[in-house]
């Protein structure tokens, strides 16, 4: 039974970082793509970010490029999302997701198993 967990969020003051978790089980994790979504109050689901099986390729939406960075520890079976210089638009519930293989897609179809999520709020 695949598990998503994920972990790190808080509240944080604009500027700040965090780092957020997503342990996964249930699976062989090296063989699956992972992503990161998020969602607003009174917004709809937004793709963050996404990396490939091994980490071979990534994408970043255009709102978190160059702060957020996506990674993964395929030994600890983890993935991370590491979030500097945070807006208060970056507000928002934030999953990770397990890929239905190990190249990632932009359609969240493609997502087959989704975690609980983790609340981040940036706010002064």
């Amino acid at each position: 039974q695949v598990q998503l967990v994920e972990s790190g969020g808080g509240l944080v003051q604009p500027g700040g970082s965090l780092r957020l978790s997503c342990v996964a089980s249930g699976f062989i994790f090296d063989m699956y793509a992972m992503s990161w979504a998020r969602q607003a109050p009174g917004k709809g689901l937004e793709l963050v970010s996404y990396i490939f099986s091994d980490g071979s390729d990534t994408y970043y939406a255009d709102s978190v490029k160059g702060r957020f960075s996506i990674s993964r520890d395929n030994i600890k079976n983890t993935l991370y999302l590491q979030m500097n210089n945070l807006k208060p638009e970056d507000t928002a519930l934030y999953y990770c997701a397990k890929g239905r293989g190990s190249w990632a897609q932009l359609k969240f179809s493609e997502y087959d198993s989704w975690g609980q999520g983790t609340q981040v709020t940036v706010s002064s």
